[in-house]
């Protein structure tokens, strides 16, 4: 990547960065650290022009706070609770699911049904945060890193059925890293009051960051559906 902060994660088999270069604008590139795989970047910029930038809209305008990232957990972050702003109501949480009819042909007289039968229940419970279109977008910022195996299944059970061409991860980039969050201090209490816990500790290696989701995407784990991995910066973090 064009930034300097950018020198931790590297997409082994991603889109060459000259793609990125040729399509996201310099400030987007400056802002996050992006991998584009199996021409994700191409399709969301050429096939969906309004997803596109309705995506640099919500980029330019993402900015959380060190109070967020230290505010404590729950059902739901802080953080996921902002971002849904950023989204009209056009994007919308989705499930997948379908039953598979099965027909067993003569080999020879094609109209000639041997057997036939439904599989109920063939894709269920497959779920996206933000679906328009046939664009995914999810956001993953401190969940366990097997969360991205459940997410890179859903993108792949949506994109094998039809339902969408491409999806787009949201994530921690590489450098919010440990040397980062342990600048944050302490975990601040509901009341906002600063607690006994360190920040540095709820951001451990194991959870979801750039490096993580690389790994899986370079082992294919997205099945044949393009991804977009966006990592979030240092940049894109305010000291309010």
């Amino acid at each position: 990547m064009s930034n300097e902060i950018h020198d931790v994660s590297t997409g082994a088999v991603a889109d060459a960065d000259q793609i990125l270069q040729d399509i996201f604008p310099a400030h987007i590139l400056n802002k996050f650290e992006i991998f584009s795989y199996r021409n994700a970047a191409s399709i969301l910029r050429n096939g969906f022009p309004q997803h596109f930038n309705e995506t640099i809209r919500i980029l330019e305008e993402f900015s959380i706070s060190e109070t967020m990232i230290r505010s404590p957990g729950g059902n739901k972050s802080e953080i996921a609770n902002y971002v849904d702003t950023l989204f009209s109501d056009d994007w919308e949480e989705t499930r997948i699911s379908a039953d598979l009819h099965v027909k067993l042909m003569h080999a020879k007289q094609k109209d000639r049904v041997l057997s036939e039968y439904t599989r109920i229940g063939f894709l269920d419970g497959h779920r996206i945060d933000f679906v328009k279109g046939k664009v995914a977008f999810d956001l993953e910022w401190n969940s366990k890193d097997q969360t991205y195996d459940r997410d890179l299944y859903a993108f792949s059970a949506f994109y094998e059925a039809g339902a969408i061409d491409l999806g787009i991860i949201l994530t921690r980039g590489s450098s919010l890293n440990n040397v980062f969050f342990r600048n944050l201090g302490k975990v601040l209490k509901k009341d906002g009051s600063e607690g006994a816990d360190d920040v540095y500790k709820k951001y451990g290696a194991s959870t979801t960051w750039m490096g993580k989701l690389l790994y899986r995407l370079d082992a294919g784990r997205n099945g044949g559906c393009p991804v977009l991995a966006i990592g979030i910066t240092p940049h894109c973090v305010t000291t309010s």
